[in-house]
């Protein structure tokens, strides 16, 4: 049994499970979440906090958060042009000129020539189409997901091209 698989409570592994444990530990999944969420306090969004991290292996091999691409002035409440339109969340994203948390992960690998296949994303909110259609293409296996975004076809994309997904938070 895998330590993700181990009976838990709130993403605690009881120390009353691992002989010879005096206190409750994070699962894999809760640790690595614990990661993306940190990554997302870099985020330079100002509608939302995304950070995502990619493991495989039980190693991080890259992470992102979202915001403007590189050597670009971050968004403000004044540039932010789906504020402006009202654009609710989880619609248009070609509004935005950000980089989402899940494009800054798989390219961070690029740069550095590490092969994302087979590895697991960890991130605080569930992937819109565009970063889903972009995952499976980059060999992720599977996606462990904090909190669900308002775009639900990301996640049933994932699903019908046999990526695993699995909700910390029901």
């Amino acid at each position: 049994m895998t330590d993700s698989e181990t009976p838990q409570e709130n993403g605690l592994i009881s120390a009353k499970d691992q002989p010879g444990l005096v206190r409750s530990r994070p699962t894999i999944d809760a640790y690595f979440v614990q990661f993306a969420e940190l990554a997302a306090t870099r985020s330079t969004c100002v509608r939302r906090q995304v950070g995502a991290v990619l493991v495989r292996d039980k190693h991080i091999l890259s992470t992102g958060y979202n915001g403007s691409p590189a050597n670009m002035k971050h968004c403000t409440t004044e540039t932010c042009l789906r504020l402006k339109t009202g654009v609710k969340s989880g619609e248009r994203h070609e509004l935005c000129r950000g980089v989402h948390a899940e494009q800054n992960a798989i390219i961070q690998c690029a740069l550095h020539g590490v092969s994302s296949r087979d590895a697991t994303l960890y991130v605080t909110h569930s992937p819109c189409t565009i970063c889903a259609k972009m995952l499976i293409n980059a060999g992720i296996s599977r996606v462990v997901v904090k909190r669900k975004y308002p775009d639900e076809d990301g996640v049933q994309m994932l699903k019908d091209s046999g990526v695993k997904v699995h909700f910390l938070e029901k």
